[in-house]
């Protein structure tokens, strides 16, 4: 059976930050209604919705209910949960099914009101539900700590020191700068980063992200949208552990087999990627990210952001919205805004952010800690 190449019809989103008065339902239909009319299509020729989960809305059937709210009937739906990977996830699915002439138009949406709808200690215990029930949770550990863990066993295995993920805390403020929706526009400088008081050693809180209020959506369909055509060409998964207990190596998560997958399907190679939209809600997931993918060896990602390879400006453009350090984090929608990004990027309709042309796009998110792993290529045609 010959399968339909897919395309980034249409994306949208709201701004990232504090939203007050603001529900996951509210936010997720803004988003929706953005990627639509970007898009060019009517509500009726949705005929696919997938929903990213939202721990301040935890329905039970928050695709239905979503779809209620919004005034879609589409023929499948469902919601899905994988951590911060869900929103490759959900593209990758959607992607399959319009492939597979399942689904023709299929909107995947993800938001929550996570910062004003949900109290500190709520998100705190809420997170740390992901770290191993008899051991990890009952010892207090929390996201940050899970991360820092991992940060320790890096800087110990490259030699580098707690400062070099500064840099890149610095460069996600400095690309956020130029998205009017972005959470954190402050400028950062590299001594107010490094200065900022710890959170969980050696993580400070400038390489962690925010917690924010908002919602992204976008329309996968075989027809490409306003721009230049963007077309899903590759991707992949890898799922190797859940707990960081269970991890036999941290240097080798699962990104890599979810990237080289994805490099697979598409047809090329690292070395063939011009952008770059990588998952950052800690620095430290950042640069193992990119070291593991294949960006950079093993202790150099710092090297080449201090080169400026992964300036707005530079050979390999990386999160040119400020990522969730800087854009925000609101659940599954903060990944899903990597896509969101890459692909309006490559069709050249980022506006004031917009890089010069580029081709290919590597998209990688990760769910847990260093989890649940997805990697999408996007082509621009």
């Amino acid at each position: 059976m010959t399968m339909a190449e897919t395309y980034v019809r249409g994306v949208g989103n709201t701004r990232f930050g504090r939203l007050p008065g603001s529900t996951p339902l509210t936010l997720m239909a803004q988003a929706a209604d953005a990627a639509l009319a970007h898009a060019g299509l009517p509500r009726d020729q949705i005929d696919g919705v997938l929903c990213g989960y939202a721990t301040t809305l935890p329905h039970l059937m928050l695709a239905d209910r979503f779809c209620e709210f919004a005034s879609l009937r589409p023929a499948y739906a469902h919601g899905m949960a994988g951590g911060g990977a869900t929103g490759g996830l959900m593209a990758m699915l959607a992607h399959d099914l319009v492939r597979s002439g399942r689904c023709r138009n299929v909107l995947v949406v993800a938001g929550e009101n996570r910062l004003s709808g949900q109290s500190r200690d709520q998100s705190v215990q809420t997170l740390a539900q992901v770290g191993e029930p008899e051991i990890e949770v009952p010892n207090g550990a929390s996201v940050p700590a899970y991360y820092a863990l991992l940060a320790s066993r890096y800087l110990f295995e490259t030699g580098l020191d707690a400062d070099a993920l500064s840099d890149f805390a610095v460069l996600m403020r400095e690309h956020a700068a130029g998205h009017p929706d972005a959470h954190l526009r402050e400028p950062l400088t590299l001594d107010a980063a490094r200065q900022a008081r710890p959170i969980a050693s050696p993580l400070r809180l400038s390489d962690c992200c925010p917690i924010s209020d908002g919602a992204v959506a976008i329309v996968v369909s075989p027809e490409p949208g306003p721009g230049r055509p963007v077309r899903i060409a590759g991707a992949g998964q890898a799922h190797r552990h859940q707990h960081l207990c269970a991890i036999d190596d941290v240097m080798t998560t699962g990104a890599a087999d979810a990237a080289g997958r994805a490099l697979a399907e598409a047809g090329c190679t690292v070395a063939d990627i011009d952008t770059l939209a990588i998952y950052d809600s800690f620095t430290i997931t950042l640069v193992m990210l990119l070291e593991e993918i294949g960006i950079a060896p093993r202790g150099q990602a710092v090297a080449r952001l201090r080169a400026g390879d992964f300036r707005a400006d530079g050979p390999l453009p990386l999160n040119t919205h400020g990522g969730l350090l800087a854009f925000g984090h609101s659940g599954v929608a903060g990944g899903l805004m990597h896509l969101a990004e890459a692909a309006r990027q490559l069709a050249g309709t980022a506006g004031a952010r917009q890089v010069p042309p580029h081709r290919r796009a590597l998209f990688h998110a990760d769910g847990g800690v260093l989890s649940s792993h997805v990697s999408l290529i996007l082509e621009a045609s």
